[in-house]
């Protein structure tokens, strides 16, 4: 397989695993909004559903086909026929489909989920990229669970759905139960034992249920992995998903790893709040890269160290991941670094004294509000109101 061997693609799954949280179902037409801007955002696949799971679902890919012409539309199977049919005719009008099947692969779900036996499990596997591949050429499969699988077996599972024709192996930490080093581990030893694994993509799936989603991908990254799969604000079942912005901003700060994604990271900010908005799930205000506390700076000695230097306090600038900008939020925290720049941003040039005079004033009115606006800062200074 020819590709950029430090290209680093992404997979979106905001619109199927994101959307699998309670209270965030969206309509087809909200789906084809924020497909929409997935692709001005340089996704490479976007994963638009699990469509022999309703009629809503099936009509959603089938549109979204109709509307995304740049990044691969993929859709959501398990490993049997019915479902493969299905997301075969969901995706009739994808100019580049992809089938996302797969089963179980830890013996927790081997046995408690399906009853089987390994054997069983891996035929099934096979069974399934196969008639996959019978319609569709890109096909993707999952290893479910792999975070809790037997390394071996699941070493055995790659090698055998590769040669069956998958061209994508995805390996999930279902649970979110990988520590980093135990995740790149496990993907180091595909890449070393797996014979066949240069004629696929390794992927990375991790949720988020120990907030370690985002160390495993990274984790996964590092060892050979060159997928990664995940929502937009790290939305989806349970505790979530992987956070595309923090992988692409972690990938883009680190050059020294060496990796880069097609990702216009000018357009997080404003997809963020969209998916916020539609799927009426609030971002949390100190959420890296995308939550409105990420560029603000309110203690003291921080302000002041971002004051003479931005770089002191800020790792990624704000207009890259199209923030707003960096604010300076006065509290009774503050120091008179800060107090003096939004007092000159209001036209006020005061000496040393001066400052030291109003100072005192300000902590007073600090004191008694949490934070302190424009308009305290002119009734302070004697001035009634806003121009």
């Amino acid at each position: 397989m020819l590709h950029d061997p430090n290209r680093v693609y992404v997979f979106d799954t905001t619109l199927r695993d994101g959307e699998q949280v309670p209270g965030c179902q969206l309509t087809t037409p909200e789906k084809i909004e924020i497909a929409k801007e997935l692709e001005a955002l340089g996704v490479d696949v976007i994963e638009a559903g699990f469509p022999i799971s309703s009629p809503g679902d099936f009509q959603s890919v089938v549109e979204l086909s109709k509307a995304v012409s740049e990044p691969i539309i993929c859709a959501l199977t398990r490993a049997n026929k019915g479902d493969i049919d299905s997301a075969v005719a969901a995706l009739q009008y994808a100019k580049r489909p992809r089938i996302h099947t797969g089963i179980g692969s830890s013996d927790m779900h081997i046995k408690h989920k399906f009853n089987s036996t390994r054997e069983e499990i891996l035929e099934r596997a096979v069974e399934a990229v196969k008639y996959a591949k019978k319609s569709v050429e890109d096909i993707e499969f999952y290893a479910e669970d792999a975070g809790r699988a037997d390394v071996r077996f699941l070493a055995q599972m790659v090698e055998a759905v590769i040669a069956a024709g998958a061209t994508v192996v995805n390996i999930p930490d279902t649970n979110g139960y990988c520590l980093p080093d135990q995740y790149g581990s496990k993907i180091k030893f595909l890449k070393e034992n797996v014979k066949n694994i240069d004629q696929a993509i390794i992927s990375v799936h991790c949720h988020n249920d120990l907030g370690l989603a985002t160390a495993n991908s990274i984790a996964g990254l590092q060892n050979g992995a060159r997928q990664i799969e995940g929502t937009i604000n790290g939305i989806g079942e349970r505790a979530g998903n992987t956070s595309i912005e923090e992988v692409v901003m972690i990938l883009k700060t680190h050059a020294i790893l060496g990796l880069h994604t097609n990702i216009n990271t000018k357009n997080f900010y404003e997809l963020s709040r969209m998916v916020s908005s539609q799927m009426r799930m609030p971002v949390q205000p100190n959420k890296a890269i995308v939550g409105s506390n990420a560029f603000a700076h309110s203690s003291g000695i921080h302000q002041d160290g971002f004051l003479k230097n931005r770089e002191n306090y800020e790792i990624i600038r704000p207009e890259d991941v199209g923030f707003p900008d960096a604010s300076i939020v006065l509290t009774a925290r503050s120091g008179r670094h800060a107090l003096k720049f939004h007092l000159e941003r209001l036209g006020f040039n005061l000496n040393k004294e001066e400052l030291s005079e109003v100072y005192h004033r300000f902590l007073t009115v600090a004191d008694s509000k949490l934070d302190i606006n424009d308009q305290d800062l002119l009734l302070m200074m004697g001035k009634q109101q806003l121009a």
